[in-house]
Parts: C-alpha cells; sequence; structure tokens
C-alpha cells in the first residue's frame, strides 16, 4: 500500500498549488501570408536588455504560443521558420500593471530561398532521455534501411528478441508493441512475422518505456512504440529504401514512403514489399533416469527447419485541417504474407548402455497465408488559446491466417524393421476482429500544471478452427479427438486520470488507470470431445507515479523517480487446449486456466543531459507465466502456467560520449538479478541467476560523405522460467556513402560477422531427467541497401500533427 499512499501525497502536493495567484503571460498567433496559421514554428522569448534566451516553444496546430509564469521585466519576441523569414518584435513591458499581454497576429513571409537550396547538417543523437522514455532515432543508424523491424529492435539497446520471437526490454519480458501508438494485439511468432514484414526504411524512432504513464494500456511490463515515419513539410516529398543481403538464405526489404502537404490536406503513403527466409539447426539432448539417479535411457534429436516468406505492406493516411482548431484524420494499414516452411527431423533411442533402440524420421510441410488490415479514423480538437485538447480515434482491426500442415513420421530398429508409421494433416485456420475506441482530454491548470483523463474499449473476437486429418493413402479421416475449435472473446473497459506539475526544478506526475476485463472462452465439441466453455470477470487499479528533479538551474543534472503497477493478460492462443505436434517427442499446447500475471515496479534514475543515464529498477512479480515442459512417456509436452512469484533487481547504464570530432560512442550496459520461487509439476522451480548485457555502438563520420559504424553485443547466462541459456555474442559492421548531394546513399552491413550468435540451453526442475538443446540459424550476413529521398520542398513549413491521436489498441495474439 505504500506505493498507493505515496501517489496520494504527490495529488496533495501538487493541488497545493491551485490557490497560487497566476503569474504574468505572453500570448501570440502566427500566420502565413495567405492567412494560414503557422503551426510548428520556433518562438523564442528574450529579455530585451541583452537578448538573453529566457523561454522557447513551438507554435500549436492552430499557430498559437503562449509564455506563462513570467516574472516583471522588458521581453522581445524573436520567431524563426524553415523557409521562412525571421520575425523580430518591439519590447514588450511585464510588470503589476501589465500581466496578462496579447499580442497582434504575426504575418511570416517566406524566404526567397526555397528549402531545396539549404543544406542541413543537424544529426540527430541515437539515444534521447525523456522523464518517463527513451528514445532511439532509428535514422542515426546506419544498417536501419537494409532491416526489417524485428532486426531494428534486436540492434535497440535494452532489447531482446528471444529463440521463439519473445521481445524483452531490460530483462522483462511480456513487452507491449505499439505501433504510432497502438497495440498490435500480436505476440510471439505470430508479431514477430508482422513485424518482419514492416521494413526498417518506414521508422522514425522507437519509444522505449520501462515506467509507462496511466494514460497507456496497464497491459505488459514495459511499451515499446515504434513511430513510423510522416514527413511534415510543405509539398510533396518521398522516399525509397531498397535492400537485400545474403547469408545461407536471400533476403529483401524494399520500400517507398510518400507525402503531399498542401495548405490543409496532408496525405501520406507508404508500400512495401519484403523476401524473408531462415534456416534453423536444433541440436536436443534428454537423458532420463531411474530414482538412483542411473541412466534409464536418452533421447538425442536433430531438426533441419527453413522457412521463406514474401510480404507485401501498404500504408495510406490522410490528416485534414477542417479549422485552426480541428483536425481528422484516417489510416489504413494492410499487409499480406505467405509463408512456407519445412522442418525435417532424426531422432535416435537409446537404451541404459547407450546402445540405439530405435531410430525416428520425418518431416512437416507447412504452407500459410497471412493478412491484416487495419482502419483508423481520429479527430483532434483545441480549444483556442486555453490550451485545452480533445482526441478521439476509432479502430477496426483484423487479422486472418489460412494454414495447412503435413506430416509424416517412421519409427525403425537398427536392422532397418518398420516399427510405425504415421501420416496425418492439420487444417489451421483463425481469424481475429478487433473493435476499439478511445478518448483523451487534457486541461492545463495555473502555475505549470496539467489534467489528463481519458477512457477507452475494446473488443477483441479471436476464432481458431483446428482440424486433424489422418492419412491412409491418399483418403483423409478426420482425427475429431485431436481437433479443436476454440472461439474467445474479451472485453476491456478503462478509464485514466492523470496529473502533472512543473516548478523550477521539480516535477511531479501521478494517475491512476482502473481497467475491466470480461473474458469468454469456448470450445465447440464433436462427436468425440465434449463442449467446454469458461468465463471471467475482474478489475485492477493501476496506479503510477513519477517526481523528477533537476539538481542544477540549467537543467544538465536530473533525478526521478517512479512507480507502476502493470498487468500482463494471457496471449489469446496460450489458453486454447489445442495440442500442437512440433516432432515425434515434443507435443505444445494452452492452458484455458490461466490468469493474468501482475507486477510493482520501482525505478531510480539519474540523467546528464543526453551523455549519461543511470537507473536502479526493482520489480516483483506474482503470478508468473511461464512455458512449462513435463515429460509423458518421454515425451516433452511444454504448456503454460501460472508457476511461481518472482524478483528481478537491475542497474542499467547508457553513455553517449564523442572520444573525437569524428568517432561517437554509445555504450548499454545491464546487471541484473533474477529470483524465481515456485512449482513445476510438483518439482520445486527455484533457480536465480546473475545476468549480464552489454551493448556498444561505434559511429564513425569520415570525409566526403563516407560513415561507418561498429557494433557489439553480449549476454551472459540468462533465465526464462525452466531454460537456463548460455552467454552469446556478435559482432556486426556497416559503411555508408552519401551521394547525389547527400539525397542518396549505398550502406553495406556485415552482420553477425564471426556466426557467434547461437543459443545453448537446459532445462531445470524436470523429475529425473536432464535436458540440452543448441540452436544455429542464418545470422551470419552481408547486405547491401539504397536509399534516396526526393521532391521539391518550398516554402516548407511544417503542420505539427499529432501521431498519438490514439495512444494504445493492438497487442495479443501468439
Amino acid at each position: 500500500m505504500r506505493p498507493v499512499f505515496l501517489v496520494i501525497f504527490l495529488f496533495s502536493l501538487s493541488f497545493s498549488g491551485f490557490a497560487q495567484i497566476p503569474s504574468a503571460r505572453i500570448s501570440g498567433l502566427l500566420k502565413d501570408t495567405q492567412n494560414e496559421p503557422l503551426p510548428g514554428a520556433t518562438v523564442r522569448l528574450l529579455r530585451a536588455t541583452d537578448s538573453t534566451l529566457v523561454r522557447g516553444e513551438l507554435t500549436k496546430n492552430n499557430g498559437t504560443f503562449t509564455f506563462t509564469d513570467l516574472t516583471a521585466d522588458t521581453y522581445r519576441i524573436h520567431v524563426t521558420s524553415v523557409g521562412n523569414t525571421d520575425y523580430r518584435s518591439g519590447n514588450i513591458l511585464i510588470d503589476e500593471l501589465h500581466t496578462t499581454v496579447t499580442l497582434p497576429v504575426f504575418i511570416i513571409t517566406p524566404s526567397k530561398t526555397t528549402l531545396n537550396e539549404v543544406k542541413v547538417v543537424a544529426k540527430k543523437p541515437l539515444i534521447e532521455q525523456e522523464v518517463d522514455r527513451t528514445i532511439v532515432n532509428v535514422e542515426a543508424m546506419i544498417g536501419s534501411a537494409g532491416s526489417n523491424t524485428l532486426e531494428m529492435l534486436e540492434k535497440t539497446p535494452g532489447v531482446t528478441i528471444g529463440t521463439n520471437g519473445e521481445i524483452s526490454l531490460n530483462g522483462k519480458a511480456n513487452v507491449l508493441v505499439l505501433v504510432d501508438g497502438r497495440p498490435t494485439y500480436m505476440s510471439g511468432q505470430d508479431l514477430a512475422t508482422y513485424l518482419k514484414s514492416l521494413p526498417g526504411g518506414s521508422l522514425d524512432k522507437l519509444e522505449l518505456m520501462t515506467n509507462p504513464p496511466a494514460k497507456y494500456d496497464a497491459a505488459g511490463n514495459s511499451i515499446i512504440n515504434i513511430r513510423l515515419k510522416r514527413n511534415r513539410i510543405q509539398g510533396f516529398t518521398g522516399n525509397v529504401a531498397l535492400g537485400y543481403n545474403q547469408g545461407r538464405i536471400g533476403r529483401s526489404n524494399n520500400v517507398i514512403n510518400l507525402n503531399y502537404n498542401h495548405k490543409k490536406i496532408n496525405l501520406f503513403g507508404s508500400l512495401g514489399y519484403s523476401k524473408d527466409g531462415n534456416y534453423a539447426t536444433d541440436v536436443y539432448d534428454r537423458r532420463f533416469y531411474t530414482s538412483n539417479s542411473l541412466v534409464a535411457s536418452s533421447v538425442q534429436l536433430t531438426n533441419q527447419y527453413n522457412t521463406t516468406s514474401h510480404g507485401i505492406m501498404s500504408r495510406l493516411g490522410m490528416d485534414y485541417a477542417a479549422s485552426p482548431n480541428t483536425t481528422y484524420g484516417f489510416v489504413v494499414n494492410l499487409q499480406h504474407s505467405p509463408r512456407r516452411d519445412r522442418l525435417n527431423y532424426v531422432s535416435r533411442s537409446l537404451d541404459n548402455r547407450y546402445v540405439i533402440d530405435s531410430i525416428g524420421t520425418g518431416f512437416t510441410n507447412g504452407t500459410y497465408r497471412w493478412t491484416n488490415v487495419g482502419v483508423n479514423g481520429n479527430v483532434q480538437h483545441s480549444f483556442g488559446k486555453t490550451g485545452r485538447e480533445f482526441s478521439a480515434d476509432l479502430n477496426y482491426i483484423t487479422y486472418g491466417s489460412e494454414g495447412e500442415q503435413s506430416l509424416q513420421n517412421s519409427v525403425n530398429r537398427p536392422d532397418g524393421t518398420l516399427l510405425n508409421n504415421r501420416i496425418f494433416l492439420y487444417k489451421l485456420p483463425y481469424s481475429i476482429t478487433i473493435y476499439s475506441a478511445k478518448a483523451d482530454y487534457s486541461h492545463p491548470l495555473p502555475n505549470k500544471a496539467k489534467l489528463e483523463m481519458g477512457a477507452k474499449s475494446s473488443i477483441v473476437t479471436n476464432d481458431n478452427n483446428a482440424q486433424y486429418f489422418n492419412q491412409n493413402g491418399t483418403s483423409l479421416s478426420p482425427d475429431y479427438g485431436k481437433s479443436n475449435h476454440f472461439i474467445y472473446r474479451e472485453s476491456i473497459h478503462a478509464a485514466y486520470l492523470n496529473f502533472r506539475k512543473d516548478w523550477r526544478r521539480l516535477a511531479v506526475q501521478s494517475g491512476f488507470r482502473l481497467e475491466n476485463t470480461q473474458i469468454a472462452g469456448r470450445q465447440l465439441g464433436n462427436t468425440e470431445v465434449a463442449e467446454t466453455s469458461f468465463f471471467r470477470n475482474y478489475a485492477g487499479l493501476f496506479p503510477t507515479a513519477f517526481v523528477s528533479y533537476k539538481l542544477d538551474s540549467a537543467g544538465a543534472n536530473t533525478l526521478t523517480a517512479s512507480f507502476s503497477r502493470r498487468i500482463s493478460r494471457p496471449n489469446y492462443q496460450l489458453l486454447n487446449p489445442f495440442l500442437a505436434y512440433r516432432d515425434q517427442y515434443s507435443f505444445t499446447m494452452g492452458n484455458p486456466y490461466l490468469k493474468p500475471q501482475y507486477n510493482n515496479q520501482i525505478e531510480l534514475k539519474y540523467q546528464h543531459k543526453h551523455y549519461v543515464g543511470i537507473s536502479l529498477q526493482y520489480s516483483r512479480f506474482t503470478d508468473i507465466i511461464f512455458q512449462l515442459t513435463e515429460t509423458i512417456d518421454d515425451i516433452f509436452i511444454t504448456r503454460p502456467n501460472n508457476v511461481a512469484s518472482g524478483n528481478i533487481l537491475a542497474l542499467s547504464t547508457n553513455v553517449s560520449v564523442a572520444p573525437a570530432k569524428w568517432w561517437n560512442v554509445n555504450a548499454n550496459v545491464m546487471l541484473a538479478h533474477l529470483k524465481l520461487n515456485g512449482t513445476a509439476y510438483a518439482q520445486k522451480l527455484d533457480p536465480e541467476i546473475y545476468h549480464a548485457r552489454i551493448n556498444l555502438l561505434n559511429q564513425f563520420r569520415l570525409n566526403k560523405g563516407w560513415n561507418g559504424e561498429l557494433s557489439g553485443y553480449y549476454s551472459s547466462n540468462d533465465l526464462s522460467g525452466q531454460t537456463i541459456t548460455s552467454a552469446r555474442y556478435r559482432i556486426a559492421a556497416a559503411v555508408q556513402k552519401k551521394i547525389w548531394q547527400d539525397k542518396g546513399s549505398i550502406r553495406l552491413t556485415l552482420e553477425d560477422i564471426f556466426h557467434s550468435w547461437k543459443t545453448t540451453d537446459r532445462t531445470v526442475s524436470l523429475k529425473q531427467i536432464e535436458a540440452f538443446h543448441t540452436n544455429v540459424t542464418d545470422t551470419q550476413r552481408i547486405g547491401l541497401t539504397f536509399t534516396y529521398r526526393f521532391g521539391k520542398e518550398t516554402f516548407a513549413r511544417k503542420r505539427n500533427h499529432s501521431d498519438n491521436a490514439a495512444d494504445a489498441e493492438k497487442n495479443r495474439v501468439d
């Protein structure tokens, strides 16, 4: 309860400032020569006596600006805007008789030199720190355009991608992935497939939130928000990125982004094509023991897996400024990805003398077609000069997949005598339909305070109809005992309240989010399986709190403390009790009785400008969901369970330095202690481990348009449920040459140069069993990418749209 009392105290402390008399203010409005509001212009407030900068801000969508909490003095205004001439005002007096000054409309005129004649040399840093998030600027990474989004995440400091596509941030799994503020409603392999089909050249930046504020969904231990590119420059502009990389299998990522911005209309779109492929070699060694620790038998299994896919991604959107205060918009997304895969395996069963008893061989062939359609409508309205803002959006999202998998296995004696032969077929169609609505309102209060509130509802239906057939020659006979038709419906209704206030050095933010969840699952019956169903209804309160203090008057050194309570609901497919075949000795299945997982986390963070960031984080988990393995007649069956409570204590640091003018270094280091306490099928599950991760990026700016990168990543032993993974590392390099007056570039990339990114793990807490596993995939690659920017950018004024009109909704499918 202490964190709740802390939040209440912060609310009390913050609201105590409301009784103070508002300080003096200066406000104004900028317009262009066509009498249109001018958003995105830089307005600087200067002291008239010595031109010292007092404060600066960007004009809002309606062209307005406001400076509050001013002391008695004489000021001037200086306005700058790309593609326009500067504007300087006369003296503005603030004293006891002039506490509120509304300036006349400033008309900003275009400069005689257009933007395409201006050479911009400013470069965004790789890492930027804000009070509640870390921002990674994707374009600062040379290899971004030729990669897909999943590969970009894997290169991001603090982010780890597991063997099955699970995403972790700072050692914590169950990460909520957003795209432009909206959840993807996917996880695991489905999320990995989606991110692979999204070219890296379409990304603008990544926002990493370990303690998200109350405005965001309470789901997930952390949030990664993927921001897509949207050019806000006036005129017609675009860019294209073409990339190909080769390992054992070739891959290609290509995208074209287009934008047309004229007066009240901003029209944007993108079209991408990706070709993906991978191979994996998995080797399993499983040893079974008697009660007196003698070897009873063992199984050696080798899997060879190959997959190829093609993906088409398209996006079309428009923003329409109906008035200086109101903007309407829509976005339509379409993705289609056919995929094929094949798994070949060979197994050897050995007796207690390590003599081969039988040999199993088999294969699976799969063909799948995956489609995603998303439609979003949004509106944003600002209430004049009051600073109050309202936004709302509606979302309709559908995912559909049609798949078929044929399987064949046979078991023979060492002399070739056939013991068993089976041929069977899966048909694996599923569809997911999502409706969501969301509204947010922000209300400025006196003395640099703001109140935010909002509500959201989402309804999700997941229909999964897995059909199982035995094959005899050319004829198929249904196997109703293994077939499964599972329908899952979920509705979540949420409301939040968030308060923010800034003093000269102290800033506080605190909020509450209330979420109610209703779920219903139904497994339809057939001639052999009885129909079953379940229903749950639960609610939760999720507080958040942030306190930030500037240790010096310039704000160069900042100390921040934060607290949040989070929830991780089971992914839809984890609730499906369907038994899925992997190989002769391995099956997976779901668990309809899973409960949500909860997490309380506290973080203390020190930041020195954008150069050094150090954070200490403690997380306490309850009802942790892990994939657990049990053995039945030497068969490994893996299913999710709420098995344990756990603690993570992590120290992380991010350092950005420039040893020379031509050399920048970004280093991210995390040290963590992980401890679990639970049971796995009556076996005690209490492993603990010390874990370290190091991510190092060197960037070199050379002469005549040449740039280079050299990066390295190291991960020590890691823990996830019953699985302990051994240490591994990888090295990558890239070189880039800018061409055609810096509008184009050619990039050469080398990934996993020493092919060292190999997984070795073992499964613990198995009764009288040892299990070891190694995995090698197609990570050693060489790639070539071409990028080019085009379009005439005249009178380049910015239209400052809010990409965040809908700040949530799209995540959990598996």
